[in-house]
């Protein structure tokens, strides 16, 4: 055992090696050290059992297992253990106490325990002069005051040995043991041998520490002299990282904050937008990140960061190839396709111009949401639907408040996301359908949706933030346009798609509905064909609607039952005609009003418009001795009657010019009855044919079957408008009626229908009951030649058959 305080100069050469992970030891330094590693444990006990001493050197990287002999500085101190405890996890806690500097010569290991030989190092002999070192001297006690006097790094206690050391190597090593020096500045002083230079780098430390300290002093007084918070906050912020990354540690919320912020600052956004963001974010910085209200802070933030604030495609304004894509998607449809190109034009020729408002109106299978994607594809826009059918929550469309728990914005600012596009085509689809209740009426929140002058600042509740939705193109579709209240329905373009012909039906049938059940089916379009008449046979026969729906179905279930004979290997014909689509689809489903056989007495043919298109409607009326009056049935509405009671009161006040005896009405009892009773019936349409059939069973003269009539009947015999012409019109086609009258007043609707299909009809325009009775019995038929004839002479330069009465 040697004796360090009598003879330092008799420590040992050879001693064990403990390498240390974050510390440099200096000499006469106290320091409490955590030993775990198997080797190092090995080094204290080997230590402990012989004198006590032991060599520390600091590791070059921390997180090195295994750094001897390359991972370790050269430079250590030799230390002796005061103290020694072993803890419950099998680590050991030593107190040591650095002796003296020395440098290592050899590594060598014995017995699993590693020693090293050591060369001492002592001070040298500082060639600078006394003054300069006495000037250092005080410089660093100076220094040191100034430090404590703030309260940091060194304590009071220190402060007292600093007054009475005079040796400059002393004081440098207690200096540089008590600051909070990294490893590397502290191994460098250490391996200095000058005292007083190295007294001159622990006085740099020194004035390094205390100019961050005077920064902190500083910044904290500008604080307090109204420094903006946005200085303050960057300044603890960096301080906070500084700790953190010295201590290795990870802060999630801080990266959460710090990605917001990039996002932020890269998103494209209102001026509004940009200042609610900011507003939020320093919010969520001061809340505890599995808070609530942090929660809904981060989704209402990763809402606005994520909506095309400027985000917008480029038009395809090519007028030409626009039309191609329009006619590729759709047969037909031609008014339509002409306002789409007319949008587009002035497009091309004016940059900004607001967002139109289209409202596609028809019955149900005509192409009217598929149409909206055709538009979307040939304008080269982003294309969303959002379904109204059912809808009686105000906030389905605003938005819910963010006070509210599972608060979301409305549907359109969640559809405009999704469209990742400010200019999408937003289609509204089954807008007629919409309902309210008390929790408010979608239809009034729809109202600054669609007006072009208001939605340029669109404000959902959940956001809270203008949206200019001006540049979006909205389509509303609807079946009917009565539900569709009055206000929301000026604000739209209100476009009708009539149902399609017989003809039309079989054209879009060969070019989109043939291919795409062949394709779903597993077919080839070589191998399989539907014929023209196959296909009008299930039209007529299987299907009963203005549209397309279930004729694809039925077309989809003749290729299905082919696909199963070709899955089981079986022989199948290429192409299905009549007895083949009999055979597959079995009985016929399509019941309704078929064309009369024969001229019969009371039974007049009328045209009605129903949701699924036109439709004939045979109206019969039937007279028997009694004084009951007039008796209706058929489920007929309140206007239908009123039809048949005027209709009625006009023959009784005409009686004399139909060569009626007036006092048979008081004799007989009058019957007339819409079939398909469990069918509810009302409207104006009716009124004339309800006065022919009248008329016709009263006198005993028959109806001309072939001729079929539609318009609303006044007490003294005047014909007014009606609506759904068009769709009348294709009904009495399709019944391979030859003849149609129509009221005076709807003569320019009929220009709607196609010229192809005007020239397969006779159309007969009336103003009053009095010109239909001269044309429609049978009695007066060579009457009505002639007259035909004449109109056929004097209208032939239109290409169709116009009588005008």
């Amino acid at each position: 055992m040697f004796d360090f305080q009598n003879d330092p100069l008799s420590l040992p050469e050879v001693m064990p090696l403990l390498p240390m992970r974050d510390i440099v030891i200096f000499p006469s330094m106290i320091l409490p050290l955590f030993v775990g590693r198997e080797a190092s444990i090995t080094a204290v006990d080997e230590a402990l059992a012989k004198d006590r001493l032991i060599f520390l050197v600091a590791q070059k990287n921390e997180q090195d297992e295994d750094p001897i002999p390359d991972g370790i500085y050269k430079t250590g101190c030799i230390a002796i253990i005061m103290r020694m405890h072993k803890l419950p996890d099998g680590r050991v806690k030593i107190l040591t106490q650095g002796l003296a500097k020395a440098q290592i010569t050899d590594v060598f290991k014995r017995q699993n325990t590693v020693f090293t030989k050591v060369k001492r190092i002592s001070d040298e002999i500082s060639p600078r002069p006394a003054a300069e070192s006495d000037a250092i001297l005080r410089n660093i006690k100076t220094t040191c005051e100034k430090i404590i006097a703030h309260g940091k790094v060194l304590s009071p206690d220190i402060m007292a040995l600093i007054e009475e050391l005079q040796d400059p190597a002393k004081l440098s090593d207690l200096i540089a043991s008590n600051l909070r020096l990294k490893v590397n500045e502290a191994q460098e002083l250490l391996e200095m041998n000058n005292p007083i230079a190295r007294l001159a780098k622990v006085s740099e430390f020194l004035h390094r520490e205390l100019e961050i300290l005077e920064m902190q002093v500083r910044i904290e007084n500008q604080a307090k002299e109204g420094i903006s918070k946005t200085q303050k906050e960057y300044f603890l912020r960096e301080q906070m990282k500084a700790i953190k990354s010295e201590l290795g540690d990870s802060d999630d919320k801080t990266e959460e904050l710090e990605e917001l912020q990039n996002r932020a600052q890269n998103a494209k956004l209102s001026k509004e937008a940009r200042e609610e963001v900011m507003k939020q974010l320093k919010r969520l910085e001061s809340m505890h990140a599995d808070s609530a209200e942090a929660s809904m802070t981060r989704t209402y933030i990763d809402w606005i960061l994520e909506l095309p604030w400027k985000d917008a495609s480029n038009d395809n304004l090519i007028i030409n190839k626009a039309k191609k894509i329009l006619d590729e998607d759709h047969y037909n449809l031609e008014k339509i396709k002409e306002r789409i190109l007319e949008y587009l034009s002035v497009c091309k020729l004016k940059k900004k111009m607001k967002g139109q408002i289209l409202c596609f109106v028809g019955p149900p299978g005509v192409g009217k949401t598929s149409l909206g994607k055709s538009i979307a594809r040939a304008m080269n826009r982003s294309f969303i639907r959002m379904s109204l059918g059912g809808i009686k929550d105000e906030a389905e469309i605003r938005g819910h408040r963010r006070t509210y728990v599972g608060s979301m914005p409305g549907r359109i600012i969640q559809g405009i996301k999704l469209a990742k596009t400010n200019n999408p085509v937003f289609m509204l689809d089954e807008i007629d359908k919409l309902g309210s209740d008390f929790k408010g009426d979608p239809s009034s929140a729809l109202l600054e949706v669609l007006d072009p002058e208001q939605n340029n600042s669109f404000r959902d509740h959940y956001l809270n933030i203008g949206f200019d939705l001006s540049k979006v193109m909205f389509i509303a579709t609807a079946n009917l346009v009565d539900p569709i209240p009055a206000a929301l329905k000026d604000r739209m373009e209100i476009m009708y798609l009539s149902g399609y012909s017989l003809e039309e039906k079989i054209n879009i049938a060969l070019r989109f509905l043939l291919p795409k059940q062949l394709e779903e089916n597993g077919l080839e379009h070589e191998e399989l064909s539907l014929t023209p008449k196959a296909l009008s046979y299930i039209v007529q026969y299987y299907t009963k609607e203005a549209g397309l729906r279930n004729f694809e179905r039925e077309i989809a279930a003749v290729f299905r039952k082919t696909a199963r004979l070709k899955a089981q290997g079986k022989t199948y014909p290429k192409k299905i005609d009549i007895r083949e689509v009999k055979k597959y689809l079995g009985a016929e489903k399509a019941v309704g009003e078929d064309k009369l056989k024969e001229n019969q007495v009371g039974i007049a043919t009328g045209l009605a418009w129903t949701q699924y298109g036109g439709e004939i409607l045979h109206i019969e009326t039937s007279v028997t001795e009694g004084k009951r009056g007039l008796t209706l049935t058929g489920q007929l509405g309140e206007v239908m009657k009123e039809s048949a009671f005027a209709a009625l009161s006009y023959i009784k006040a005409r009686a004399k010019n139909y060569n009626i005896d007036s006092k048979i009405f008081e004799k007989i009892d009058i019957h007339t009855h819409v079939p398909a009773g469990a069918i509810p019936k009302d409207g104006p349409s009716a009124g004339i044919t309800m006065a022919t059939s009248l008329l016709s069973a009263i006198t005993g003269r028959k109806i001309n079957k072939d001729i079929a009539m539609t318009g609303e009947i006044t007490l003294r015999g005047r014909i007014l408008p009606v609506g759904g012409i068009k769709e009348k019109v294709l009904a009495a086609m399709r019944a391979k009626l030859s003849t149609v009258i129509l009221p005076l007043a709807n003569k320019n609707d009929v220009q709607e229908i196609s010229l192809e299909y005007r020239k397969k009809l006779t159309i007969i325009f009336a103003d009053t009951v009095e010109e239909i009775f001269q044309y429609v019995f049978e009695e007066k038929l060579e009457v009505h030649k002639n007259i035909r004839k004449k109109f056929k002479k004097t209208k032939r330069r239109k290409q169709f058959k116009e009588i005008t009465i």
